[in-house]
């Protein structure tokens, strides 16, 4: 009996070891993903600046510098 308990104690903690880094591997995916947002969005922003004509309505476009 305690021999089957020992075994029950040791899966549990293996399971505590493995459940602490999964969260631990999420964290940091949810930084990476939170970090990579960011980039697009400025990414984003760049391009409405440089390409107004592509990603615009034409009644939304500035004219050019020439009028």
């Amino acid at each position: 009996m305690e021999e089957r308990i020992n075994e029950l104690e040791l899966r549990f903690m293996q399971q505590e070891r493995t459940i602490q880094e999964l969260d631990e591997i999420v964290c940091r995916q949810e930084q990476v993903l939170e970090y990579l947002q960011r980039e697009f969005n400025v990414l984003k922003q760049q391009f409405l600046l440089m390409s107004p004509s592509v990603s615009r309505d034409p009644d939304q476009e500035e004219p050019p510098p020439h009028y």
